[in-house]
């Protein structure tokens, strides 16, 4: 049984003069990967007089390039999108015999077609002292990254965060705390030392409402709920890409709409561009 869920997400910029708009970049469309299915989507930008241009960037992430022609007081997109919420086992993929047990190696030309995915950071002391005490004993592959996935989550309190930018996994460490996206990429950086390719992930987390509560155990979101969200795809040989959420401590399901996935971060912001100096109020509705 599948549910198709309406998502309205609209971002508005209001500047306190007319200004020019740079090129802007903006990374709202589901990704190539994304495992619901996209019965609709539009995109509209105001002002109305500018040019678009789809493109993937060198990940295959779709993204929009905006020109616009005239100055501007206010810089508004919304997007409107349906998806099938189709309930799926997000643990019914296959390894290969060679991934099966933690550690293992990628073949040499996976590696090499890895590579951007498999350089970390600079090795910091908390960092390091995080990694050491991970638990190296679970019996296959599968068990090692839920247990990870799981102490990340209880290790690190989620916060909402209004700050842009993205915390080193030092700070997030440091503070015991952060948002999805700090979590996220922390996560990113320690399957990166272990040896396991990895890449941040930005994208729509549609929450619905159970019909029933749950006999046993938390029956989930009470209302139906969306927001923008980050998490951390592995890439597992046999399997591909898999999505780890550290913010619940599951494996990414139905309700996860990647956007885009890239090596860091900065490439996955969901609006980016130059514009003139100006005071500018922010708007966000979804």
């Amino acid at each position: 049984m599948s549910i198709h869920a309406a998502l309205n997400h609209v971002t508005h910029y209001r500047y306190d003069r007319p200004v020019k708009l740079g090129p802007q970049v903006v990374r709202l469309r589901p990704a190539p990967h994304c495992r619901s299915k996209v019965i609709s989507y539009s995109l509209r930008v105001e002002p109305a007089k500018h040019f678009i241009n789809w493109q993937q960037d060198p990940f295959a992430n779709f993204q929009a390039r905006l020109v616009f022609l005239e100055p501007t007081t206010e810089f508004k997109v919304t997007v409107d999108l349906v998806v099938e919420m189709a309930v799926y086992n997000p643990f019914d993929f296959f390894l290969e015999p060679s991934a099966d047990k933690f550690p293992f190696e990628y073949e040499p030309v996976v590696a090499q077609e890895l590579a951007p995915y498999l350089v970390p950071e600079p090795l910091t002391p908390l960092v390091k002292a995080y990694l050491e005490k991970i638990d190296r004993t679970p019996p296959t592959t599968i068990d090692f990254l839920v247990a990870l996935n799981q102490q990340l989550q209880h290790d690190v309190k989620y916060l909402i965060r209004m700050e842009p930018g993205v915390q080193t996994p030092e700070q997030t460490l440091s503070l015991a705390s952060g948002s999805c996206r700090d979590t996220g990429w922390l996560l990113v950086q320690l399957l990166r030392r272990l040896g396991l390719a990895a890449r941040f992930v930005s994208g729509y987390l549609i929450q619905l409402a159970p019909d029933v509560k749950a006999l046993d155990g938390p029956s989930g979101t009470e209302v139906d709920f969306t927001d923008l969200h980050a998490w951390c795809e592995v890439y597992l040989p046999g399997a591909g890409w898999v999505g780890l959420d550290p913010t619940s401590g599951l494996l990414a399901g139905e309700g996860h709409i990647p956007l885009a996935c890239t090596p860091q971060p900065s490439g996955a912001a969901p609006i980016e561009g130059m514009v003139d100096d100006a005071e500018v109020e922010f708007g966000h509705h979804m």
